[in-house]
């Protein structure tokens, strides 16, 4: 248990102490959230990507091996989310918004301040967090919408808001240099490197604000399944996929962590935009985040015995 509350303490507190912090600002100073989340998504989380990769030596096999267990856990998640939807008749609108509060995690804003804490004496986790944050840019941006409402104008949108997505071009950027190889000048590098390092804190600090504005109203039973396929069934998951995989090392352990992130905010704003119940969504989000405290600080201790 010794190692349980040190992974509490030095990890996990970290990380919500910043998140109070923003939550705090927010509610005094009422910061602009539409200014703050693309700050991180089209500036800070571009350069963190980008020179995260740059730096690290990952392999082309390694990095089909975490895009093949993404894409089968997505899978899994995704059958499992529809099944566990219709045994508890969920109409449709409530199913779309608890399909992506299972599917969608929070690989950015939560996920690589995580990893930068957990793996900190060791760069390839980050570099897996990295392509797993890309990933689930996709996943929100293909099968999110589609969840959401299927239609030939989202079908436009979908593509629009890939093709607007920076940490793509940040990633396919960072391979090109390597495979090169082309050596980036100091004053270039220099203030890539600083604007990569203001990540950490700027993203938890957004993270804070954003949950500041969500309200809870109690705890419905589609909350609560949705909590526990979040926050336990995806990592259970997760764990079966990486033993039949045989995935082992730094790779499973970073997989394992991802898998048990909570629900992204994406899931509630493409709640809020199709009308999928919203508050539903919002409050997924609100809660999962808040008992990931406990369930993430379980799975990196797990984690540590398991790979």
């Amino acid at each position: 248990m010794d190692v349980f509350f040190l992974i509490l303490k030095n990890i996990m507190l970290p990380i919500f102490i910043a998140v109070g912090l923003g939550i705090v600002v927010q509610k005094k100073m009422q910061l602009d959230l539409r200014t703050l989340s693309k700050l991180n998504t089209y500036f800070l989380l571009p350069a963190v990507c980008f020179t995260n990769l740059y730096e690290r030596d990952l392999s082309f096999q390694l990095f089909i091996q975490i895009l093949g267990f993404l894409l089968l856990l997505t899978t899994v998640l995704i059958i499992l989310s529809t099944f566990i939807s219709k045994l508890f008749k969920f109409e449709t609108k409530l199913s779309a918004s608890y399909k992506n509060s299972t599917v969608l995690t929070n690989a950015g804003n939560f996920g690589i301040p995580m990893s930068e804490l957990v793996f900190k004496h060791d760069p390839i986790g980050i570099a897996i967090a990295i392509i797993i944050s890309a990933y689930q840019n996709i996943v929100t941006f293909t099968y999110g919408m589609f969840t959401s409402v299927s239609s030939e104008r989202v079908k436009r949108k979908m593509i629009k808001e890939l093709l607007t997505q920076p940490i793509i071009y940040s990633i396919g950027l960072a391979v090109l240099l390597k495979a090169l190889p082309i050596r980036i000048p100091q004053p270039i590098w220099e203030p890539i490197q600083n604007i990569s390092d203001a990540f950490l804190a700027i993203a938890l600090l957004t993270l804070g604000a954003q949950l500041a504005n969500l309200s809870f109203k109690g705890i419905s039973k589609a909350l609560y399944i949705s909590i526990v396929s979040r926050l336990i069934l995806s990592p259970a998951v997760a764990f079966l996929l990486l033993s039949v995989l045989q995935i082992k090392g730094v790779t499973a352990e970073a997989l394992f962590i991802a898998s048990a992130y909570p629900t992204s905010r994406n899931s509630a704003i493409l709640a809020l935009e199709y009308n999928n119940h919203p508050e539903f969504a919002a409050q997924a989000v609100l809660l999962t985040t808040m008992v990931s405290c406990i369930t993430v600080t379980l799975v990196v201790y797990i984690s540590s015995y398991l790979f």
